[in-house]
């Protein structure tokens, strides 16, 4: 019989407690199982120690998986046993490694308690000087492998990591992922770190290494995309999350699809489009972006996401020519059943050039899940305006506007904090909308959707779902073309 609520479990070890849950407990799934593990592995002195664990895992079948994963052998020592008769029910769990045989644990000594002979003491120092000469190559080999990885700033300590279920691959999957990453080259570097283009199996894809201080972005954006039924065509394909390191550098990994066009940032500056285009980008964006704001009830279902930080550098130009959001670090979901916004403790902020006015005003009520939708939606008016300017209307030769960031004729390149909120807050500014953009079809009709996207009153803003509706029936091809 399925449990209608999830377990109560005692949490050990470094990422056994995912939600940051207090007194060393977690909660499981409805289904889900609690679970001990005890394996041996290699601290920083390379001596080997038992590592105990503990926590929850999920109700799905790599759950079941991890639990009967002590029948298959192990390069290293490990024994796993889980429970589900009731809350903590793993406390009293105490599984053993296996014993190995006497002929391996005793050491060779003389009988009758004689001291050890010549030929033995011998033998225990070539032993011993053998075990030297391996231990020495193999750090010099780690040490070369190492310098040719890509840079990552230090960290005291490396972990691991367990995903849940969701988007991308299997969690017995994930955690072998890094292994079989090659870094090609670097191809965008940010505030949270670096973008590296990397192959694994024969194919292309985005490697996003996080700096170590930007750990809590790295979680929170994992956490996201591995929340059920979040994939979406529009939604930046999300392949594994992985940490690796040694006692001395830690990398955190966000292994997602690549997309060559790189960021709708970097395209609108080169690429000028017509309107069938432009309807296809807008209406692409907008349809990830109701995903994401969409609430799915069901067995598994999906809560409601808010972004948070939608801006041109964030959503990535797919081949044929739609859209996809990325970049999840500051994301908020909405628990339906406790009626609460989960906000993950991060430091970071938005970009306070796509800061809604009651951001900037700090009057944004952050029990209420609406308010975060609509702070997204004054970030998407932005966008639209951004690409309005390089879309071409009537005439082919009719000038078409440079690409230009908004408000960037109003505050310098990096604004503060202050600026934004005395020219959107205290002047009532936005963006120009230039005269061309109404005397044309479609681009008038994304004039009206984005001046009531940019609305100093929260409430007045439009959905993603209401925008998403009106552009539909401009949606008429699927590919971009080119001017």
């Amino acid at each position: 019989m399925r449990r209608s609520r999830g377990l109560v479990c005692e949490c050990l070890g470094a990422a056994a407690c995912p939600d940051g849950a207090a007194n060393g407990t977690c909660v499981t799934q409805p289904g889900g199982y609690c679970f001990v593990a005890v394996e041996e592995v290699l601290d920083d002195n390379g001596l080997v120690v038992v590592d105990r664990s503990a926590g929850c895992l999920p109700p799905d079948e790599s759950g079941f998986m991890q639990c009967k994963s002590s029948q298959v052998p192990h390069q290293h020592p490990k024994v796993i046993e889980c429970c589900f008769e009731s809350d903590l029910c793993n406390r009293r769990l105490s599984p053993q490694l296996p014993e190995l045989s006497p002929d391996v644990t005793e050491t060779p000594g003389l009988r009758g308690g004689a001291g050890p002979s010549t030929a033995l003491v011998a033998g225990a120092l070539c032993v011993a000087l053998l075990a030297a000469c391996a231990a020495f190559v193999l750090l010099c080999r780690r040490r070369r492998r190492a310098g040719k990885r890509p840079p990552s700033p230090p960290a005291p300590h490396a972990a691991d990591v367990s995903s849940g279920s969701g988007s991308g691959l299997p969690l017995l999957v994930q955690r072998t992922v890094a292994k079989q990453i090659q870094m090609v080259e670097s191809i965008g570097k940010g505030r949270y770190g670096e973008v590296w283009l990397a192959r694994w199996r024969g194919e292309r894809v985005a490697v996003k290494v996080f700096f170590t201080t930007e750990e809590a972005s790295w979680f929170r954006e994992t956490e996201i995309y591995q929340t059920v039924l979040m994939r979406h065509e529009n939604i930046l394909g999300f392949i594994a999350a992985d940490i690796k390191g040694t006692g001395s550098w830690t990398q955190m990994l966000l292994i997602t699809d690549y997309h060559e066009n790189g960021s709708l940032h970097d395209y609108l500056q080169t690429v000028v489009l017509d309107t069938n285009s432009l309807m296809t980008m807008a209406y692409s964006i907008v349809s990830g972006l109701a995903h994401l704001h969409m609430d799915i009830f069901g067995t598994k279902g999906k809560p409601a996401i808010a972004h948070r930080d939608i801006k041109s550098k964030n959503i990535l130009v797919k081949r044929n020519g739609q859209c996809a959001i990325a970049d999840f670090g500051l994301a908020v979901r909405y628990v339906a059943e406790r009626n609460e916004v989960d906000i993950a403790p991060n430091t970071r902020v938005g970009t306070r050039r796509y800061m809604a006015p009651e951001v900037l005003d700090e009057k944004l009520d952050v029990s209420n899940f609406e308010a975060f939708k609509m702070a997204d939606m004054y970030s998407l008016g932005l966008v639209l305006w951004e690409m309005c300017r390089r879309c071409w209307s009537g005439d082919k030769a009719q000038s078409v506007e440079p690409y230009a960031l908004p408000y960037h004729e109003l505050v310098p390149p990096d604004p503060s904090f202050e600026a934004m909120h005395g020219v959107v807050v205290a002047a009532g500014l936005r963006p120009p909308v230039p005269g061309r953009w109404l005397a044309a079809e479609p681009l008038s009709t994304l004039v009206t959707l984005m001046h009531e996207c940019w609305h100093a009153n929260p409430p007045v803003r439009l959905t993603a779902l209401r925008v998403k509706k009106t552009l539909a029936k401009y949606n008429t091809e699927t590919t971009v073309k080119l001017v």
